[in-house]
């Protein structure tokens, strides 16, 4: 998908002024007129590339600045945010909000860091998994710096051209003396994995299968040698709870994990290669059906963006227990919806079946409404809590066309299943699938 020009008249108006300098004596270093330099400030030109550079040597810019706006999530976290029931009376649609974000993207960013504050409705957001989770929304969980480093790293292992698993044990035991083991069921009780340190052992599970080994064994890698990158991230998500800094820690040390297995790049092409075909994916990166899908929210680089998906975990009562939005615009799927409905509920039963289905959900005029949707189940096993779940994916309808698994699915939202919008607040005197009430309840 091709980027948008990059309009950046606010921070090049911003160094200006941090320079001390006049429009005429700015564009005198860059070379260009002072009226051009007047249109950038006022966003009325782009910033070519030409000029770009000439700020960056001049001035000794740095141009991740200049995507300010991904720390709140872009433009649709701005639309997400604006779309709680409290401004519903002022009429902002999408585009306003792109004009505010352009123009002031730091007043732009002031609002969204007073809204998560505040948290829906007003209430200070006290949840630790909910605070995690709004900070990973704000990078649309993409984290570029820490995919550059573990790209960089599986190429120097070679992990393309080799046994993944073996490949990342060697490194363990090569560079920090560290051995994987294979431990019976019995000896951990509740447990996948544990880090011995006494015996210098990654201690694994029997019960854990080849790609959940594969995983663990990448996450200890990326927890010891991208330690810096991801402690550089948590500290920038401003977290002051820690248990909710723990669990966005826990979450970019899965992702360092992610990226070892699936490099951005190779993982990318190969998305495009096989029409985002989730089983040749998974079979291409010896990875599971739920890691493919967490994989696939991130694919946010600039200049190499893949589509915006979302996706979701349920267990077998139907209650949510992970949601990723990625860049997909989709909300944390309204709070105490439960949608008997929906394929992932569906997949319960059709065992290890991939399911799909076109489907609308969403509140306000502003969030995208019509979705293709991919579910099936999947084994967890190994920990106290070891149980079936399902994962869903979702994308954006209009995206749908690319998708191997659409092939043959009608994307004509006459079609689409209606979930609305939960069943305690939907007002559908025709539905044919209503949720129980002890369903429709709240998530605890």
């Amino acid at each position: 998908m091709a980027d948008n020009s990059l309009l950046a008249g606010p921070a090049l108006r911003r160094l200006r002024k941090r320079e001390g300098l006049t429009q005429a004596a700015m564009a005198a270093s860059l070379g260009i007129s002072p009226s051009y330099l007047n249109l950038i400030e006022r966003n009325q030109r782009p910033l070519s590339a030409r000029v770009l550079v000439q700020v960056i040597e001049r001035f000794d810019f740095d141009p991740r600045t200049l995507r300010e706006d991904e720390a709140i999530g872009g433009l649709d976290g701005l639309v997400r945010r604006m779309s709680d029931k409290r401004f519903a009376d002022l009429g902002i649609d999408r585009e306003e909000l792109q004009e505010f974000l352009a123009a002031a993207p730091q007043a732009a960013a002031a609002f969204a860091r007073l809204y998560d504050s505040a948290g829906e409705g007003g209430q200070q957001s006290e949840d630790p998994a909910k605070q995690a989770r709004e900070a990973v929304e704000r990078w649309q969980n993409h984290f570029a710096d820490l995919d550059d480093a573990a790209e960089a790293m599986a190429d120097e292992l070679r992990l393309s051209r080799s046994d993944t698993g073996a490949a990342l044990a060697d490194r363990l035991r090569e560079k920090h003396q560290l051995s994987v083991r294979i431990l019976p069921a019995d000896v951990m009780p509740g447990i996948v994995h544990r880090l011995d340190l006494h015996n210098r052992q990654l201690q694994l599970s029997e019960m854990l299968p080849g790609a959940a080994r594969r995983f663990q064994i990448a996450r200890q890698v990326g927890a010891l040698e991208l330690r810096d990158h991801i402690e550089t991230i948590t500290a920038g998500a401003r977290l002051d709870a820690d248990e909710a800094r723990a669990l966005f820690h826990e979450h970019v040390t899965d992702y360092a994990a992610a990226a070892l297995l699936m490099p951005y790049r190779r993982f990318l092409r190969a998305c495009e290669q096989s029409a985002y075909d989730v089983t040749i994916l998974q079979r291409r990166f010896a990875s599971s059906f739920d890691q493919v899908a967490q994989r696939l929210t991130t694919l946010q680089r600039l200049g190499e963006r893949g589509l915006p998906f979302f996706s979701a975990r349920f267990g077998r009562t139907g209650r949510m227990v992970h949601f990723s939005a990625g860049a997909s615009g989709a909300v944390h799927p309204i709070d105490g919806a439960r949608w008997p409905a929906w394929v992932p509920y569906a997949a319960f039963e059709a065992r290890g079946s991939l399911l799909t289905q076109a489907v609308t959900f969403g509140e306000g005029e502003a969030v995208p409404k019509h979705w293709f949707t991919v579910a099936r189940t999947v084994e967890f096993d190994g920990a106290a809590c070891s149980a079936r779940k399902s994962v869903v994916l979702g994308l954006e309808a209009r995206f749908a066309g690319e998708l191997a698994h659409a092939r043959g699915v009608s994307l004509d939202p006459q079609d689409a299943v209606p979930l609305g919008v939960g069943c305690p607040r939907c007002g559908r005197a025709d539905c044919l699938t209503p949720a129980p009430p002890r369903l429709a309840l709240p998530n605890p």
